[in-house]
Parts: structure tokens; C-alpha cells; sequence
């Protein structure tokens, strides 16, 4: 079946009382029984055991507690053969906790195949008779085994574990008897407890062991957990869609267990063929953020793994909020990421079915259309109240709803509602608006002009799920509330129920990423659009430079968890930057705050072309760029001194330096401007035998024609957008807007190599950082952005 529903007839708004007096009367302890009644679903879940099991007028208590692991601890997938395991239970032929655990692994294991008694009962020890003896005998072979750890620890031995040695013996040997056996050994063993045997044990300072000194080479590797080498594993098969999927407790004591029944299911199988099919479903009113690629990575990349697809579809219910410019950039942005989506298609392709759904929805009973405004309806959701309108005809809402649907209803004159419990414990049970109305049928952005109503989240998505066949409808962890409405309303319509399941979101540190407070920042130009490298969205990451290898490798690193939602700190996703910046930016040399250094000891007009490297690890020609060395050179303004220091290695008076790919210069004369402080020019001379061996490397930038600066190009470096950790958690989170997020060097010197440098191109500038050049770029100057400095503090530690 479809969804399966239990219903205890004495229990709809019953007395707490009465309960407790039901559950004594199976044997509980009154403690355990009053606990019991303050957990509604335990409630619900033992009172239906009660009604199954047919002991409403009490049972002796050996039953009683095994009915209260039943209803605590039975496997949800299969619920279908709970009644069996109740009427073995009652009868006593399952009668201690062991048989029961090998009932509930036996029974989690076929799910909602047929159980064949025979093979149950041998898993469970049906009829198996453990006599007295054999009990003794196996007790007796475990005190042997455990002898000299009994007689060291005494009666201080776990009593636990060696149960445990004699259950493997007799699995279904009576714990009671095992239990008086134990004990009597133990007495004649050890003999009389003593006072020493209720001395709490001095322990003992580990000493900590002495670390053997081992290379790099010789440490072996740690093996990656399962998860690590493929984090899709832990989700289940297409054809494993049997089980009950959530349980959804009523106020009125009902439970309602969906599952998809056989039929269904191998309908569903037919049309997929058995594979995985899975769909990204963002909502086209932004652009897409990091947060995003953590949902392609899940949703796209199980699909991918499982030799599978992957709708791309367009969750587009509000026109209002919905731009043709961001459906354009979302199907652009998940290309760039590197997925193929196997079809791109719209909620509002889909509009006709919802709405033939929603008629059917109301015929069925389970909808209606209610004239409450907003605030009503949040006046009632707080009191837990039906809306006068809850009850009305099925006739009278078909006939107002196609009044709606005709534009015949003003905008906030009516809606049609979900009609789900308003009493219950999830406030999304609380009649979910289904349909609003939108006025003068507003322009949608794929849909055109043809509707006035729309369906709201709530009602489409799991609707659309189950028309496209989804086999894993995956989402982030706060949609888990709304898993009951979600099979709910597929469970009334009978449709299929694809497999729910939720991820922690991903949260950075240093920045925000609702749309909302994007939005904010693009429409109130705190920033320069979405693109703003200074944003976590991915077109802004992709301007920085940040490349989607690097973006893929921080989330798989994460991983696909359901931990709580922890801010993730931003050096973590530097790091996979700049391992893959690494690899892939060829090095150059760029001067921020440029000083000029006069060489006097080479000859005016003279330039040599000296080979400097652009990757660190090769040395074939190929690998290679010329850089000019002449008379005058400059260095970063920050690596000279007026006064040396022993743990500086820049450039100081009367000292020398190593000027990378060239030679050793030392400083000779400085020339210093009319305040006698500022620095103007630097005297020096070189060493053309490189005989000199100076500790301190510095980059640098030569003229390359005597005379000409060298090649100047603009250069803005970006830093975290909020100086808080966790800005979206302030009031005044604008305020926290960090002013020296974006730094501008507007005419910064760099090797000539770069002036044909393209938009896109990436680079490390030598001691800077990774850089790539900005679309800003234009003939006359080149802009780099710097994507992320050389520092790297998550490696080293951070986490």
C-alpha cells in the first residue's frame, strides 16, 4: 500500500490519565509509563503496539517490556510485518530481549518482503528450549576461559561481557537463570565480598610512550575511510524504495507510515530503468553561492557516481521575484562547475498537472480554500486553530478554487490550503497554503501570462519529484521539518515517494549567503553585483580566480554529513585553492609599491635577458621567460630598511641581497627626500661573478628600455567582506562590512612577460600571492585580482 495509517480509537485527544493507567497495566513502572506520555511520538507508537498486540486490558510484564521495545525500537522499514512480531510475542514464543534483537535485525534486513515464518523463527530461537544444564555448562566453560582475569579483578570484573561470552554459547539461554549462575559462580570462586572489593581502584598514570623516530618515507599512509573515497555510499538503491520513509504522528493518535507499494515502485523502476535519478532544483531569484555547489556536488555527483541523471530544474513559482538573467546565469554557472545535466525543466512546465492535482487534492477531502488574510492565519498557526473555512463543502471549495484559477478572486481574497493537522506537534503539518492568487495574471518569466494562481513550495516540489521520476530527492538540513509534508501530501494524492534525505548546509566564515542579504548587498551597491569578487557567490569566486576544481575539492573534503551546521572557516577553502593554484598558476614577478634601485656599476643602456622560471619544479626551455636585468631596477618598498636586524632579510645599508633569477646586489648610497626620512632611490652595485652568497631573496622589475618604466598594471586585492565570523547573526550586520575588503594599487609594476596576459589567466606572483586577470581588463591596462595570498594557516593547523 501506498501509506499505512494506525489509528487508536481510545487515544484522539485522550486523557493523560487513562494512558498512564494502560501502560501500568502491561507492566511498566509508573516512572517509565509518566515518561512515556511526555514523548508523543513513544505514545503514539506504544499505543498502537497495545491496540496490535490486542492486550488493552493488560499482560504480564515479561510482555509487557518487550512491547515497549517493539514500540521504541522497531526497524521503520518494516512495519509491515510489526503484527507478526506482536502475536509471536503474546504468545510467548519470542519471550527475552535476545530473541527480540535477532527479530528486529532479521526483519530490518527483508524490509517489506515476504517473511517466511520458517527462516524467522530459526533467526530468533522460536522453540528452542535451553535447559538449566546446558546453561550451567556454558557458564561454566566461560569461568574457565575468564579465570585468572576473574581472580585478578575480582568483583570488579565486568559481569557484562562475560554474559556476553555465554550468550554466544547459548544465544537464547533465559538471562535470568544466566544471571543467578553467574552469581553463584562468582560466590564460589572468589568467595565472601571483603571491604577490599568495594575500594575504588587507584589508577595508574599512563606513561606516555616513547616515539620511535621514523622518515616521512617509512611512516605508512593512513587509509582513507569508505566515505573519503566515495562520500555517495551512504545512500541507498533505487530498488531498496519500499521501506516506510518517515512516520507523521497526529494529534488525534493516528500515524501515518508511507511507503511506496510494489506496484508503484516497479512502475517507477520501468521508467528509470533502475538508475539513479536525482535533480538540482534552485530557485531563479539570484545567483548561485558556494552553499550551491555543495548541492550540485550531492546531487549531480551521486547521480554521476551511480551511472545515473540529473535534472537541472528550475524551481520557478514566484514570478515576482524571477529574472530571465538568472535562469540564464544558473544553467551557465553549472556547466562551469563541470556538470551535464541530463534535461533542464521548470516547475512551471508542470503547472497544468499541479493544478489537475490540486482539484483532485480537494475531491479527495484534503484541501480546501480558506479567505483568512496572512495575519489570521498566523494568529491561528500560533493557537494551534482550524480555520472557519476548514470544513466547508468539497463542492463549494472545487467551485472557488476554479473561480481563483479564472482571476475571478482579488489577490489575498482567498488561497487554497493543504488540509494536514492544525493540533500537531510540526508546525509544517499546519494546513500549508497550497495556491495563492497573483493579480492580473502576472508576466512569468518561462510560463508567460496564461496562469493568476501559483502553487507554493510546499505543494509543488515533492509533486514534481514524484512526476519525474526523482529516486533521491536530497536537500539541506532545514527542509527536515517539512519531510512530513512532503510524504503527507504524496501519500493522499497516491503518488510515488522518491527516497528524502538531508545534509547539513554549508556555512563559511567572514561572509552571508542568503539571497536576501545578497540581494542587499548588490541592490544597495555595498558591492559591485554578483560578480563581486569579494562575494561568495560562484561568479564571484570564478572573477577571483578561484577555479571549480578547487571549489569541488573543499566540499568533497567536508563531506556529505548530516553534523550540525557549523561555520566552516574560509582558510579551509583557501587551502584547495591554493593547492590547485599551485599546480596550475605559472609564476611571475609584480611590484605593489615599487622602489627605485640604480645599479651603478653596469653600463647605462645595457640589458641583459635573463631566464626566469615560471614553474618552480622544471628546467626545459619551455618552462622558462626572459626577464630584462638593466641599470635600473626596482624592488617592493617594503623590503628596504634604514636600520638592518638580524632576523631581516631584506635590503639595508651597506648590505647585500640576492635579486632573484639574477644577482646579488648591495646597497651603497640611499637618497633620501627633502624630509630627510623618505626614501626616493636606492645606490647599488652588483656582482656579476655571483660570488656573494646574501641570505635574502627578493623579487623585482627592471626597465626594459633605458628610460621606460616598466610594464604598469592596476592590481586590487581582496579581502574577507566582514570582519565578524559570523556577520548574519548580527543586528546591524552592515555595519560589520569590513572598509579595507577591496585595496586598489593602481599602478603597480610587473614583468613584461604579462602584458599579453588574457582575462581569465591566473598567476602567483613570487612572495604576493595567486592573482588572475579581471574581465576590467582593457588594451591600454591590464587588472589582476588577487584570488588568495601565499599564507597558508589551515595546513598548519587551522581548521
Amino acid at each position: 500500500m501506498v501509506g499505512k495509517s494506525d489509528k487508536d480509537s481510545n487515544s484522539g485527544g485522550g486523557d493523560k490519565a487513562e494512558m498512564v493507567e494502560m501502560f501500568l497495566k502491561i507492566g511498566l513502572e509508573e516512572k517509565t509509563a509518566k515518561n512515556t506520555i511526555a514523548n508523543n511520538k513513544v505514545t503514539a507508537n506504544l499505543l498502537a503496539v497495545i491496540q496490535e498486540a490486542e492486550v488493552t486490558d493488560g499482560c504480564d510484564r515479561t510482555v509487557g517490556n518487550l512491547l515497549y521495545t517493539v514500540a521504541t525500537k522497531f526497524p521503520a522499514n518494516a512495519l509491515v510485518h510489526r503484527p507478526i512480531l506482536l502475536k509471536y510475542i503474546v504468545s510467548s514464543k519470542i519471550k527475552t530481549p535476545a530473541q527480540l534483537e535477532a527479530a528486529f535485525a532479521f526483519l530490518a534486513a527483508i524490509a517489506g518482503e515476504n517473511l517466511k515464518a520458517n527462516e524467522f523463527e530459526d533467526a530468533c530461537g522460536v522453540g528452542v528450549e535451553v535447559s538449566a544444564e546446558d546453561i550451567n555448562l556454558a557458564v561454566n566453560e566461560v569461568f574457565e576461559e575468564k579465570k585468572s582475569m576473574i581472580l585478578e579483578q575480582r568483583y570488579r570484573t565486568n559481569v557484562g561481557e562475560l554474559f556476553g561470552h555465554i550468550r554466544k554459547k547459548q544465544p537464547w539461554a533465559d538471562p535470568k537463570i544466566v544471571k543467578q549462575l553467574v552469581d553463584a559462580k562468582l560466590v564460589e570462586l572468589l568467595g565472601a565480598r571483603t571491604a577490599a572489593d568495594d575500594e575504588k581502584p587507584i589508577k595508574k598514570k599512563k606513561e606516555k610512550p616513547v616515539k620511535d623516530k621514523v622518515s616521512a618515507e617509512e611512516t605508512p599512509p593512513l587509509k582513507p575511510s569508505d566515505e573519503e573515497v566515495n562520500p555517495y555510499t551512504i545512500f541507498p538503491s533505487p530498488e531498496e524504495n519500499l521501506k516506510v520513509h518517515t512516520e507523521i504522528y497526529f494529534s488525534d493518535g493516528r500515524v501515518l507510515r508511507p511507503c511506496n507499494s510494489k506496484e508503484i515502485l516497479d512502475k517507477h523502476l520501468k521508467t528509470t530503468g533502475g538508475k539513479v535519478w536525482t535533480r538540482f532544483p534552485p530557485e531563479p531569484n539570484g545567483y548561485l553561492h558556494i552553499g550551491h555547489a555543495k548541492a550540485m556536488f550531492v546531487d549531480f555527483g551521486l547521480a554521476k557516481e551511480r551511472g545515473g541523471s540529473c535534472y537541472l530544474r528550475y524551481d520557478d513559482t514566484n514570478p515576482e521575484a524571477e529574472k530571465k538573467e538568472y535562469i540564464n546565469h544558473i544553467e551557465e554557472i553549472v556547466g562551469w562547475m563541470g556538470w551535464e545535466p541530463f534535461k533542464i525543466t521548470y516547475t512551471s512546465d508542470y503547472f497544468q498537472e499541479l493544478y489537475e492535482l490540486a482539484v483532485e487534492l480537494i475531491r479527495r477531502g484534503h484541501a480546501y480554500v480558506d479567505h483568512q488574510t496572512p495575519e489570521e492565519i498566523k494568529e491561528y498557526r500560533e493557537k494551534k486553530m482550524n480555520s472557519p473555512w476548514r470544513d466547508r463543502p468539497i463542492e463549494e471549495s472545487l467551485r472557488l478554487f476554479d473561480e481563483m484559477k479564472r482571476g475571478m478572486i482579488e489577490e489575498g481574497k482567498a488561497t487554497l490550503r493543504m488540509k494536514q493537522d492544525m493540533q500537531s506537534d510540526n508546525f509544517n503539518m499546519y494546513d500549508l497554503i497550497a495556491y495563492r492568487i497573483k493579480a492580473s495574471f502576472t508576466p512569468h518569466p518561462h510560463a508567460g501570462d496564461k496562469w493568476c494562481i501559483y502553487p507554493s513550495y510546499d505543494y509543488a516540489h515533492c509533486i514534481v519529484d514524484s512526476l519525474e521520476n526523482i529516486t533521491h530527492s536530497l536537500c539541506t538540513l532545514e527542509f527536515e521539518t517539512r519531510r512530513a509534508s512532503y510524504y503527507w501530501l504524496l501519500d493522499a494524492l497516491g503518488l510515488y515517494l522518491p527516497y528524502v534525505w538531508e545534509y547539513s548546509r554549508l556555512n563559511l566564515t567572514n561572509t552571508v549567503m542568503s539571497k536576501r542579504k545578497l540581494n542587499r548587498l548588490v541592490t544597495d551597491k555595498w558591492v559591485d553585483g554578483w560578480d563581486d569578487p569579494r562575494l561568495m557567490t560562484l561568479a564571484g569566486l570564478r572573477r577571483r580566480g578561484v577555479t571549480p576544481t578547487a571549489i569541488n575539492a573543499f566540499v568533497r573534503g567536508i563531506g556529505i554529513t548530516r553534523s550540525d551546521s557549523s561555520l566552516i572557516r574560509l582558510d579551509r577553502l583557501e587551502y584547495h585553492i591554493r593547492e590547485e593554484l599551485n599546480k596550475t598558476a605559472a609564476r611571475a614577478m609584480v611590484l605593489l609599491n615599487p622602489l627605485k634601485v640604480v645599479i651603478t656599476n653596469l653600463e647605462a643602456g645595457s640589458v641583459m635577458d635573463l631566464d626566469a622560471k615560471k614553474w618552480p619544479d622544471a628546467d626545459d626551455a619551455s618552462s622558462m621567460y626572459k626577464v630584462p636585468f638593466s641599470k635600473v631596477v626596482y624592488i617592493e618598498r617594503s623590503d628596504f630598511r634604514m636600520k638592518d636586524s638580524k632576523d631581516y632579510y631584506g635590503l639595508a645599508p651597506g648590505k647585500s641581497v640576492l635579486l632573484r633569477y639574477a644577482f646579488p646586489i648591495k646597497c651603497t648610497e640611499v637618497i633620501l627626500g627633502d624630509d630627510k626620512e623618505s626614501v626616493l632611490e636606492i645606490r647599488a652595485e652588483y656582482d656579476p661573478s655571483k660570488k656573494t652568497k646574501p641570505k635574502g631573496v627578493l623579487h623585482w622589475v627592471a626597465e626594459s628600455t633605458p628610460g621606460v618604466d616598466p610594464l604598469k598594471v592596476e592590481v586590487r586585492l581582496f579581502d574577507k567582506l566582514f570582519l565578524s565570523e559570523n556577520p548574519a547573526e548580527l543586528d546591524d550586520w552592515l555595519g560589520d562590512l569590513n572598509p579595507q575588503s577591496r585595496i586598489v594599487i593602481p599602478d603597480a609594476y610587473a614583468v613584461s612577460a604579462l602584458q599579453n596576459a588574457a582575462v581569465g589567466d591566473k598567476f602567483q606572483f613570487e612572495r604576493l600571492g595567486y592573482f588572475v586577470v579581471d574581465q576590467d581588463s582593457t588594451s591600454e591596462k591590464i587588472i589582476f585580482n588577487r584570488t588568495v595570498t601565499l599564507r597558508d594557516s589551515y595546513s598548519k593547523g587551522g581548521k
